[in-house]
């Protein structure tokens, strides 16, 4: 990521929603009945089911791509907290991998101990799954930082705080903390989110270098989750600029009906983006006002205590 100014002179009046509101589902959902629609060049078309087996096609003919590595990650990330336990056909169906992969998937990941049967035919993943987070969580620097510091303000202020990274087109959760009251309860560390609707990913996005933000642009499918949502890549744009103007992004309410949040950048010690951090709320409870004025100097001396384990 480019090297940018920070630009910390926003004021009240300039609170618009720029930014993205964290949501619901652990993994980014796609919308279903009428609005399953995306936006293609201005003009709305329906979403064609895709899989994740289906991404894996892009690599075909590259003799250095195990494709049954990728297969068994896709297997393991499609357990959620929604599907705990699923059939080797459920698997099949949600991956796009053939029940004879997934069967070799699970054969392979059981004798491993990284998953197991649980009930009858259903598979789920064993504790010793841990030890793959562990290892990215005991490495990595901003996150070991990072959930002290969330836990800590939401202690002081009783609201919800997550820290995230950019991966592909997706926002990733490294560290959140919630309290009960928040509507997206189930997100956690690993949670996966669209960027270009969510506060944390137009922050990520906002600092892109432009030719890898020219890139996302051109592939980018805008999903309609609710009225609210972006409608065209040209508000987008200007959604961005306003964020690199402000040095924050809010967003109402674009992918879970009544909830709002703010978030900051996270910049490294050489003035880069590396990370952003966030607060979401209920829209009824939570008036963007009360966002800026209350809210986004608590977030912007987070993000400055966190950019100290940034290098």
């Amino acid at each position: 990521m480019s090297s940018v100014t920070r630009r910390m002179d926003a004021s009240p009046a300039s609170v618009t929603a720029t930014g993205g509101a964290t949501q619901k589902q652990p993994v980014a959902r796609r919308a279903s009945g009428p609005r399953a629609t995306g936006t293609v060049n201005g003009a709305q078309a329906p979403m064609a089911r895709s899989t994740p087996d289906s991404a894996i096609d892009e690599y075909a003919g590259d003799p250095n791509f195990m494709t049954s590595l990728a297969r068994g990650l896709q297997v393991i990330q499609s357990f959620t907290p929604q599907t705990p336990q699923m059939t080797i056909s459920q698997l099949s169906v949600k991956t796009g991998i053939s029940r004879a992969a997934v069967r070799r998937c699970l054969y392979t990941l059981s004798k491993l101990g990284f998953a197991g049967i649980e009930e009858g035919s259903r598979y789920a993943l064993r504790p010793h799954m841990l030890a793959l987070s562990n290892s990215y969580s005991t490495t990595n620097s901003l996150t070991t930082a990072a959930q002290p510091v969330l836990e800590r303000m939401s202690a002081a202020l009783h609201e919800s705080f997550s820290v995230a990274t950019l991966d592909g087109d997706e926002i990733v959760y490294i560290a959140r903390s919630n309290v009960s009251r928040v509507m997206s309860d189930d997100l956690q560390i690993g949670s996966r989110l669209p960027a270009y609707c969510t506060s944390m990913g137009r922050v990520l996005l906002a600092y892109l270098p432009a030719e890898q933000l020219e890139q996302y642009m051109a592939r980018l499918v805008l999903t309609h989750y609710t009225a609210r949502t972006v409608s065209s890549v040209e508000k987008l744009r200007l959604a961005l600029r306003n964020v690199r103007r402000h040095g924050y992004a809010i967003v109402d309410q674009e992918y879970e009906v009544g909830l709002r949040s703010l978030a900051v950048p996270v910049y490294s010690a050489n003035d880069r983006v590396m990370a952003t951090i966030n607060l979401s709320g209920s829209a009824p409870r939570m008036s963007l006002y009360d966002m800026h004025s209350r809210f986004l100097p608590h977030l912007r001396n987070a993000a400055t205590e966190l950019g100290a384990f940034l290098h």
